[in-house]
């Protein structure tokens, strides 16, 4: 076993990933066997796509000509934005942990210290997230008569020192600018925003169209085999680099290296000084608005506070946001598909709306139902439990709705029937993961957002079999195929009785999790 001397980089950058490395463990462990299973399962194929890759490349090199340049730029334009995703959400979360932070900045190790080196457990994080599928696909490849390839892991590690440093500059921008309560925020919406940027930039086709798609590719193809494209200088280092070059690859690695430690350099003194202010406003009180008389009624105040503090929760905010932007290109499709009255093309799309109808219900009901932070105090409550939980259900369905607007609402513009069964597919979707919630629920804390679906595998599997079950029914009843679509909606409703759980059960069940955690 290597030891480092305490309090030295190394010291503290293997700390760094031992936790992470932790966490991640914990984390699958928690989701239990299915997705161990799935994730072999990705890694086998991935593999298997390497050596496929390996023997139909085998003494072939890839060009450098200008086509193949644009190609790489905009490879690597999307993992940067990737990238800078993870490390602005991450540069926004270590102002933010209080694990350890306190304990550093009041030891003698200096404050530039401690951001190097949870800068560079960022840039390690971000960066094994690629590494690892690359070295599935390519090292197949590098093994089999390119090792020049193996440039391309030099070309990740710039970019994710580049992304990393990018990302810790705007963090402690937004900290300058909006102060720290809300830096955090405006960060992770940002990181959702960036993260985006990829999916929409893979649904071009549904938002440029069919046929202008295919004239844009047609016409780039043109122009570079008739030498009219030519691409800016030196906007062949990455390709180059990729390949092996060393010149090429030594210039992007000094890039993102240099940027990393400018950020590092330039950011010491200040990020210990933004973590100690964003520790004190983490307890400052808030400030007092305009005094506003309670909602009439136990139900009607439960659901304006569930709401409230939906709209405060970062990591919420932006996922949501993402299922926004996930209706962008659906939306674009449905009025496309609109137009033209036809009704089949309309069924896909009516069945993606209907799912991720169903998704956000499942995590904004977990929010509400399971997530409450003062579970005792509603039990001695005067108010019946089934108010109360008729009430965050309301809440968890309320931002659902609105959020259905935007794709309902193109589609109703072109074909008002087709409308109706896609909203009526989607309340089910939605409805039914909010009531899947109810009878099973997983008390965890609103930190735990992400590893929300921990609990139990059948409650997990059922919500997703029942959404995929409401989902074809959508699908069904848009294409015009009636009859069928009632074959998936019994299945559904068998499901949902076969799941359900009084009051008393679901009482007994929150007891038993409750002893279990003690």
């Amino acid at each position: 076993m290597i030891r480092f001397q305490p309090a030295s980089i190394p010291w503290l950058l293997a700390h760094e990933l031992r936790l992470t490395w932790r966490g991640f463990v914990s984390g699958r462990k928690s989701r239990g066997p299915v997705s161990m299973i799935a994730l072999a399962v990705l890694v086998v194929m991935a593999l298997i796509a390497g050596v496929s890759i390996a023997l139909a490349v085998h003494g072939r090199q890839i060009p450098v000509i200008p086509l193949s340049i644009a190609i790489g730029d905009f490879v690597l334009a999307v993992i940067l934005t990737l990238m800078l995703s993870t490390g602005l959400a991450a540069a926004a979360d270590v102002l933010y942990e209080r694990g350890d932070l306190d304990l550093l900045f009041s030891s003698p190790i200096a404050p530039r210290k401690v951001l190097f080196v949870r800068a560079l457990g960022v840039a390690v994080n971000a960066a094994t997230w690629f590494v690892i599928p690359a070295l599935l696909l390519v090292g197949p490849s590098i093994i089999y008569g390119h090792p020049g390839w193996a440039g391309l892991f030099g070309v990740l590690a710039a970019a994710s020192l580049a992304a990393t440093g990018l990302g810790l500059l705007l963090a402690m921008a937004l900290f300058s600018l909006i102060g720290p309560r809300r830096t955090r925020t405006v960060a992770q919406v940002l990181a959702a925003l960036i993260g985006a940027a990829f999916f929409l930039a893979t649904q071009f086709r549904n938002l440029l169209g069919k046929q202008a798609s295919e004239s844009l590719f047609a016409h780039i193809a043109r122009a570079a085999a008739d030498g009219r494209f030519k691409p800016p200088p030196h906007a062949d280092l990455p390709l180059r680099a990729a390949l092996g070059q060393p010149i090429p690859l030594l210039i992007l690695l000094a890039i993102g290296a240099g940027i990393f430690l400018i950020a590092v350099r330039a950011l010491g003194r200040r990020f210990a000084d933004a973590a100690a202010a964003t520790q004190g406003a983490e307890h400052h009180k808030a400030a007092r608005g305009p005094a506003r008389a309670f909602a009439a009624g136990a139900f009607r105040a439960t659901v304006r506070k569930e709401l409230r503090l939906i709209g405060r929760d970062a990591a919420l905010i932006s996922q949501v946001l993402l299922r926004v932007l996930y209706m962008v290109p659906l939306a674009l499709v449905l009025a496309r598909a609109g137009t033209h009255q036809q009704a089949w093309t309309l069924a896909g799309p009516a069945a993606a709306v209907a799912f991720l109808a169903g998704q956000v219900a499942g995590s904004l009901a977990w929010l509400t139902l399971s997530a409450e932070d003062t579970p005792d105090l509603l039990a001695v409550s005067p108010t019946p439990m089934s108010t109360l939980r008729r009430a965050k259900l309301f809440a968890a369905l309320t931002p659902v709705a609105a959020l259905l607007a935007i794709p309902i609402g193109v589609l109703a513009w072109y074909h008002p029937l087709a409308a109706l069964w896609t909203a009526i597919g989607a309340g089910l979707t939605a409805w039914s993961a909010g009531l899947i919630n109810v009878w099973h629920q997983k008390p965890g804390r609103r930190a735990d957002f992400r590893r929300r679906r921990s609990g139990s595998v059948l409650a997990n599997l059922a919500e997703i079999g029942i959404a995929f079950l409401f989902a074809a029914a959508t699908a069904l009843a848009v294409a015009g195929w009636l009859v069928w679509a009632v074959i998936p909606l019994i299945v559904a409703g068998a499901l949902m009785m076969a799941l359900r759980r009084t009051d008393e059960q679901i009482a007994a069940a929150l007891r038993a999790a409750a002893r279990s955690s003690n």
